[in-house]
């Protein structure tokens, strides 16, 4: 284990990961723009600015758009409001949504006709970084399985129109990321949510960065669920407890850190210890 002064500070050089398809995702999404009437930028609630991207904002140029905050159900309630509060003084259209909630979703389609009223055929364009929760969306907005789901960034590859409703179309383009990634801690952001896959990230600096975050705001389902006593611990120390906890022992009572970093990430991931939201909106 590393940084033992400071274990929230990350200590690695800035991984970025940007394969070719993506380049030629944000190429195609320029070509394809004119076609369509509104833009659907899928972010995550966790981490509503640092999940957007500003090589697709400069795509989009004027284009309008609704943000769509997806995985509001794993995000910190009093942080949203404060998110909500900025995006309403900055006049951008968005909304907070669980994927899994079709009730949520049907806002979207709801402001999509407000703000293009009164045209009556509406062509949408859906983008955002991968592992956001696209798929599932598209899913939810055409009512039967259109797209593959997986629990892997950079699943989709290839850009296809779907039918949401009797006068919707809707424009699947493949998740992307900015091209740079500019501040560590954002990297470390997108890793703990996914859209960074856990074979680029380390799952060691992620999961010792998330141990370090939730210490410094102790949530009730994370001391309950690792039988921590308080969270005046050292990152290390909490470690060392989760896997006495969860049994994730080698010979001779050795620790398997594999195996806890795995759990904290998974755990993080489906809201199980804390719903936790990255950054605080621009002052």
């Amino acid at each position: 284990m590393k940084r033992e002064n400071d274990p929230s500070a990350p200590s690695t050089a800035l991984f970025n990961w940007y394969p070719g398809h993506m380049a030629k995702a944000l190429r195609e999404i320029k070509q394809k723009l004119k076609m369509v009437d509104l833009v659907l930028e899928i972010r995550d609630a966790r981490a509503p600015l640092a999940s957007g991207n500003m090589a697709l904002d400069e795509v989009l140029d004027q284009k309008r758009k609704i943000i769509v905050l997806n995985k509001a159900n794993l995000s910190d309630t009093a942080m949203m409001k404060k998110w909500s509060s900025w995006f309403d003084k900055e006049d951008i259209p968005y909304l907070f949504v669980n994927c899994l909630d079709k009730a949520a979703l049907s806002k979207v389609i709801s402001m999509s006709r407000k703000i293009l009223k009164p045209k009556k055929e509406i062509k949408l364009m859906i983008v955002g970084l991968p592992n956001t929760g696209k798929s599932t969306i598209i899913n939810q907005l055409a009512n039967k399985k259109v797209t593959k789901v997986a629990d892997k960034p950079g699943q989709t590859q290839i850009q296809q129109w779907i039918d949401v409703g009797e006068d919707i179309t809707l424009l699947d383009t493949p998740g992307v990321m900015p091209p740079k990634i500019s501040r560590a801690e954002h990297a470390l952001w997108l890793s703990a949510i996914h859209a960074i896959p856990d074979d680029i990230a380390s799952e060691q600096e992620t999961a010792e960065f998330l141990v370090a975050h939730l210490l410094k705001i102790p949530s009730k389902e994370f001391l309950e669920r690792y039988k921590l006593e308080s969270a005046d611990l050292s990152v290390n120390d909490t470690l060392l407890k989760i896997a006495t906890v969860r049994g994730c022992l080698r010979g001779q009572g050795l620790p398997d850190l594999d195996r806890v970093y795995k759990i904290i990430l998974s755990e993080f991931r489906e809201g199980l210890i804390g719903k936790t939201c990255f950054g605080i909106p621009p002052k």
